[in-house]
Formats: C-alpha cells, structure tokens, sequence
C-alpha cells in the first residue's frame, strides 16, 4: 500500500549526552502534507486540562509532541493561521505545562504567533478549529477567553515586562509561584525586552525567561543581537546546569566531533559562554539547549525553575518542526490559509481569470522601486516587515539603501529622523498598529522637527482574522493632532501610488495610509503624479438637481467606494441627490469644497470612515465647520459621522468586521436613511 503524504517519516533524535541528563531514546515524526481528515490521537484526545499530563511518563509526552503537531497540522488546514511557529514550540509547550501548575504557576507568550499548542492543552482543542473565525478563538492569546491565558498579546516583546510586572505583585503578595516567560529571538531585539531585563535584575525578582531562538521572527532575524546568538550557538558549547542549579560549561552533545575550524570565518573568535550577553546584564544564564528533546528539557527546566532570582534558558528550535516544507521555507509558512476544497475528478478546468488586483503593499513596492530609480535619495526603512510591507524587490535592487531596523518601531522612526537631517528621504514602511509603539518618536523627532520623513502605513483599518491587536484605527486621530503632519488616505491603488509620490515629493512629514490586502483592481497610472496637497475631488452627483434633499457623502480612503454604492441605493429609494467626495487628504482637509458645498444648499452632510469615531476624520470635519466655518453659522445641515464604534473589534472576516460596524453598503444606507428623516 502506497504510504500517505501526511504519514510520518521517522527521524532520530538523540537525548542530550551530558553527564546528567535523562537518556530516553527521542522519536520525532516529519509529515510532509497536511491531512484533510482528523488524525487520530488517542493521548492528546485525553487531555482536557494541563493537569492530566502530570500522568504521563517520557516516551508518552514524545509520542504525545507528535499526535499535537499532527493535529495543528490538521487544525491550520482547516482554518488557516499562523503555523510555522506553532509547529516549533510544542515540545516546549508540553514540558512548560507538565512541570509547571497553570493557572496558579503564570506562563507569559510574547506576540503569541506560537500559542496554538497551549489552546490545545488548556481544554480548547475542540474549538481549535474556529480560530480567527467570527465567535471563535482568537489568533493570540487573550484574558478573557481562558484563565490559562495570563496576558493578552499581539505586538512584540512585550512578554519580560508583563511577567515581571507578575512576579513583583506575586512577591508583594507573598505567593511563591512561578512565572516563566517564553520570548523568540526576533522578539527579543525589541528594546522594551531589555528595559524589562534590567529592571529584573535591579529588583532581583524570581522570574524564567525562556529564549526560543530559531533565528526567526517573521523574517529571517538580523543584526548584533542575532550574531551574538549565533555565536553562542557555533561555540559548540553551552552553559549546562548542574543538579544544585550552578552553570557547568561543557561540549554541546550535538557538537561532539565537530571540527570548530570549519566554522565561517566571522565565528571564529568565539567569546567565552560565561562572557554573554544575558550574564553581562545581570541574568543567569543556562544554553542553548535542543528545544526539540523532551528528555533534556524536562531536566533543564526542572532545575532552572528553582534557580532564584532572573535565570534565562536559551533553547534553539526549527520554525516548521515537524513538517517538511515549512523547514525548507519558514517565512513562506509562517502562516497559511485554509485547504482549498478539493474538486472532484470530472471537473472541468477553471476558465483563465483575470489578473488580480494588486495588493496595496504591491503597490508601495512598485512605487519604492520606480522612485529609487530616478532619485538616489531615497532611503526605506522597516522594522522588521519587509515582505509584508512589499519591500523584497526593493531590497533586493538597492540593497544598500534598505535598513530593516528588526523589531524596533521606536528606533525606525528616530532613524528615519537621523537621516532626514542629511539631506536624503527616507520613507518609514510600517504597519499602522506598529506606529503607535513609535509616537513619541514621530512627535518628537520628525514632527516637532518637520523633518523630510514619509511614513508608508499599511493596515490601516480594520485587519479582519487578526482581530483587534493588529486593527489601524485610530491613526487619523493621533497623527492628525500633531502639527507639521500631512495625512493621505487613497481610495484605490491608482491613488495610493500617486499620493505615495506627493507625500514623497513634499519637504516635510507626511503619511499615506493605506489598508491591508488587494485594492479595488484599479491600474495603476505612470509616470507618478503630484496631487495638489488638501484638494477633494467630487466623484460623482446622484440624482436630480431639484430634489428637496441633498446629501454630502464625504468620504475617506477605503469608504469611497462603500458611498458610491450607498449613494446609488440611496438616490433610488429616496427623492434625494447624492455628492460623493473623495476627501482624499484627512490633514488639511479641503475647506474650500466644504464651503462650496454648503453654498450648492446642501441640507445633509454624513462622512465615512474606516477608522474610530473618536478623534477621526469625521471630527476632523465637525470641528471646521463648528469653529471655523462661515457658511455653517448661516446653513447648518444635518451632519452624522460614520465609522467605527468606541470598542474594539473581534476578529473574523474583514466583510463580517465592516458590517458588525456598520460600514459595509448595507448598514452605510441604514446610517444614511436615518440622517435624511
């Protein structure tokens, strides 16, 4: 019988070869198709919480790390999700909750890209299916949905500080648990992991930091930090742990017969184990460690979580363990979409489809290159997103004008400063939840400064499946407040581009907000144009020009759309001509149409957008015409703003997210039919 694509490939694995360690034979399974039919997985099938691993013997918990990573297997073709960084924590997630007492022993994930393995051992596997999905679980971690999820996450390194931030009130308390944090490598540049460091040293608190270094974040990682962990890891030695919890340096069992003089030239002055980084601030230091055998994690971390005071266990790890195409490419699997279904045999072929509309941050990346062609001022930088910021052909071409800074939004954007007092252009690629890690930067560095910076904020809007740690909502209104800004929001992809090059072209701080995903279809016009900066464009009148009712749809980016279509309904059904207005610019608006219109009799004004009711464009609109405007104070329309409520939004399809707020076509008429009664 031929054997399945998913069925497993045995691969030996040795238990660590130090004099203490446990010596259990380790077998680890490799698939290299994800099943469409629930595998069997009789162990993981008995756990409903943490406690019935403590059952368990060794080669349970090893056969146990296969049925689970088979299952995510199964679960992510189901429903999509982030994936490779799943498949390489599980045997970390099983010791961590066999030798710790979740909930009342406190297990800290940073970002959260790597939880799916701890859902399923803290009694969700059944739900595990509905992640991301409207009414299921979340994509990260989240208080409210399990008492085992101690933190709420989404942004990067945030992990150290929110367990320290434990252990110090535990302490306070006088409750002796354990609180273990476990943070990724690409993580761990962040600078608010090391603030968090120092702080624990200087307060000495009992706190284990598990470092889960794959050499990946999204992206490859990159910089000293990363350096200095591969230099850990090529000494071919680690600091091991004795059984009364003192560092012993000793060979690395893997590394037994290893000729160190084949090791690429850069690795060849090696500093001592002792001499690391975490030892320098203050840690203890054990590792690096295979944080794919069981056996040696079980003894590691048994011991290290009775070391007092802050103790970091460095342990290395595949992104895509288990799973062969994801090893071979773990930023292309760092997260997936759900299995297509299948087609029968006698399915015809699909007819040729039409070239697809372009993703905006395709766009962005076409513009980078057209515009670094013609003018070698240009510098682009990202904290740590280049692939999702459509930036690889970019840095492949002008390699060294491109700055991936890695996961360090705060120094991005002061960079970014740095250099704009040089005399080149640097332009900030960067996710509009990202942003707001950097806003005392851009106020006080680039704005305050009016510094050349362009800012490139992709997702922008609502992010559908990622939920609300990823949503861009409230952009408009902390850019807008701050002096020096321009603020650009296109409709399309066309005017994406063209904004690009205007923001681009203007001597001083601008952004160009944009949301995730594939624009409108909208071909994209060379060479680039420069807009005139504030100028709205009326996009079409609805109706007959003797209807007693006139609306102003005034709408932002992303909504224009939405208000042509609304504007159709709405002329149809009610006796009412319809303006819809491309504002185009949130900062400065357009008052000189704002006023024309007022003067056209308008009766009914009503603006759209893809951001937070409060302190959005909308406002920006109310607060011209109540303080400012002249025409107002003698003809004063109706006026409702619509956008998104004063909560925060669950995850779940982006076309579900827009009506649960109202914003889809539907609820856009709703809004309107109330206005104009």
């Amino acid at each position: 019988m031929q054997q399945s694509p998913y069925s497993p490939q045995s691969q030996s694995v040795s238990a660590s070869a130090t004099t203490s360690a446990v010596q259990l034979p380790s077998l680890q399974q490799t698939y290299t198709a994800i099943p469409r039919v629930r595998p069997q997985t009789p162990l993981l099938d008995s756990i409903d919480t943490p406690a019935d691993l403590n059952a368990f013997s060794s080669a349970q918990l090893i056969a146990l790390a296969d049925e689970l990573r088979l299952f995510l297997l199964y679960s992510a073709g189901q429903s999509g999700g982030h994936f490779g960084a799943n498949l390489g924590v599980v045997e970390l997630t099983i010791v961590l909750h066999y030798l710790l007492d979740a909930p009342h022993d406190q297990i800290v994930w940073d970002v959260g890209h790597q939880a799916y393995a701890h859902k399923v051992l803290t009694g969700r596997r059944d739900q595990l299916g509905s992640i991301r999905a409207k009414d299921g679980l979340t994509a990260f971690p989240e208080r409210a949905e399990s008492v085992y999820d101690t933190f709420g996450v989404g942004h990067s390194s945030t992990s150290i500080s929110a367990g320290l931030g434990m252990s110090l009130a535990l302490r306070y308390q006088g409750r002796p648990q354990t609180v273990a944090c476990i943070i990724g490598d690409g993580a761990m540049t962040g600078g608010m992991a090391f603030e968090a460091m120092n702080d624990a040293v200087q307060q000495d608190a009992d706190l284990l930091v598990i470092l889960n270094d794959n050499d990946m974040s999204i992206s490859c990682s990159i910089g000293g930090f990363s350096r200095h962990l591969a230099m850990l890891w090529e000494s071919g030695y680690q600091v091991d742990i004795s059984d009364s919890g003192q560092p012993i340096v000793c060979q690395r069992p893997d590394m037994q017969g290893f000729d160190r003089r084949k090791r690429h030239k850069e690795m060849r002055d090696v500093p001592q184990l002792e001499d690391n980084l975490f030892k320098a601030i203050g840690f203890t230091y054990f590792g690096p460690f295979d944080g794919h055998n069981i056996p040696e994690l079980l003894r590691v971390l048994l011991l290290a979580k009775q070391v007092k005071g802050p103790v970091l266990v460095h342990v290395y790890t595949t992104k895509g363990k288990g799973f062969a195409p994801a090893e071979l490419d773990p930023v292309g699997y760092h997260a997936i979409s759900k299995l297509p279904d299948e087609q029968p045999h006698d399915t015809p072929p699909a007819a040729k489809k039409s070239q697809p509309a372009l993703k905006y941050s395709q766009v962005f990346g076409q513009f980078l290159c057209d515009k670094a062609h013609e003018d070698d001022k240009l510098l682009a930088i990202t904290p740590a997103m280049e692939e999702g910021s459509g930036m690889t052909d970019f840095a492949r071409q002008f390699p060294e004008r491109f700055f991936d800074v890695a996961i360090a939004e705060q120094h991005a954007v002061t960079l970014a400063a740095g250099m704009a007092t040089q005399g080149v252009k640097p332009i900030v690629a960067i996710y509009s939840t990202f942003l707001q890690r950097g806003y005392d930067q851009l106020i006080h560095d680039v704005a305050l400064q009016d510094l050349d910076v362009t800012f490139a904020i992709d997702r922008a809007g609502l992010v559908g499946e990622d939920g609300a740690t990823h949503a861009g909502v409230f952009d408009f209104a902390f850019l807008r407040c701050v002096p020096n800004m321009l603020i650009a929001a296109p409709k399309d992809e066309n005017e994406c581009y063209h904004l690009l090059n205007t923001c681009y072209e203007y001597q001083g701080c601008t952004a160009v907000r944009y949301p995730r995903g594939v624009g409108t279809g909208a071909a994209i016009e060379r060479p680039a144009q420069t807009y005139d900066i504030g100028k709205a464009m009326i996009e079409s009148v609805v109706g007959r020009d003797d209807a007693p009712l006139k609306l102003a749809l005034l709408a932002f980016g992303s909504m224009v759309a939405a208000a042509y279509s609304a504007a159709q309904d709405i002329a149809q059904q009610l006796h009412c001509q319809v303006h819809v207005v491309n504002m185009r610019w949130v900062k400065p608006l357009d008052t000189v149409l704002l006023e024309e219109i007022l003067a056209d009799g308008i009766t009914h004004i009503a603006t759209l957008e893809e951001h937070m009711l409060m302190g959005g464009a909308g406002s920006a609109v109310n607060e011209y015409l109540l303080n400012e405007s002249a025409a107002f104070k003698h003809h004063r329309p109706a006026i409702c703003n619509i956008g998104i409520p004063d909560r925060f939004i669950a995850h779940g399809a982006p076309a579900e997210q827009m009506a649960d707020c109202g914003l889809d076509v539907a609820g856009v008429v709703s809004q309107l039919k109330q206005l104009l009664k």
